[in-house]
């Protein structure tokens, strides 16, 4: 746990830990939030949701009205969300925007994401903004902002721009980069701004990736500590 008040809690939820329980997870992370149940049994709510292979920032709600609060946040989008990805290959443009729509299929019993085509009904719109905070020949740091909420959303926009996430077995990621093998999807949860619940006062929370991901970036030869501090100077 990184923050804790009134209404809500903070975590730092590590990579591999799923979200909510489902076929083969003996563990989720909803699971363990009973341990923070309060007096009267009340469990914290989810509010919203990571990749079982995402690191970083979730917050539950400790109350029903902070639920609903909260949830509105993102269902409306009027929070922002940031993330820290480790791409292959040196992203061209300094920053930019990849607007993309999506529709979510099935494939070998799995559900994933792809770009729309011409022809797909209903595709959901989709827009990540990008910026590069630090690249080699290898690989790029980037830090992604979704507008939109969509399943895989970063992973399948890196993907189709060419720079997939390292790690990312589900859309195309390598994992060997410069001959050290990628131990994970090299993305992270990174920062949330968003209005408290209870005070309307605007917040920040924001925690530093693993080192397993700053062990690769540096492997990579990026300079991951400048490209870190550029992030939370924009961030703070």
């Amino acid at each position: 746990m990184i923050y804790e008040d009134s209404a809500l809690l903070a975590f730092n939820k590590p990579s591999g830990l799923a979200v909510q329980g489902g076929s083969g997870i003996a563990i989720d992370f909803d699971f363990l939030l009973g341990a923070f149940a309060n007096r009267k049994g009340h469990r914290p709510k989810l509010v919203h949701r990571l990749d079982r292979e995402t690191s970083g920032l979730l917050i539950v709600a400790k109350t029903s009205p902070a639920a609903a609060h909260l949830s509105a946040q993102f269902a409306s989008r009027s929070l922002s969300k940031r993330y820290l990805a480790l791409v292959a290959g040196e992203v061209a443009e300094t920053r930019g925007e990849i607007a993309l729509p999506l529709v979510k299929i099935n494939s070998g019993g799995l559900d994933l994401m792809r770009p729309a085509r011409e022809n797909d009904q209903d595709p959901q719109a989709a827009r990540t903004d990008y910026r590069v905070l630090a690249k080699s020949v290898a690989a790029s740091l980037i830090e992604a902002a979704p507008h939109t909420g969509r399943m895989h959303q970063i992973r399948v926009h890196m993907a189709a721009f060419g720079h997939a996430i390292l790690g990312d077995t589900k859309y195309g990621g390598l994992m060997v980069a410069g001959g050290k093998p990628c131990p994970r999807l090299m993305l992270h949860a990174f920062a949330l701004d968003f209005t408290h619940p209870d005070t309307g006062a605007p917040m920040h929370l924001s925690v530093a990736p693993p080192s397993d991901l700053i062990e690769m970036a540096q492997h990579l030869g990026l300079d991951l500590e400048q490209g870190l501090v550029q992030s939370l100077s924009k961030l703070a």
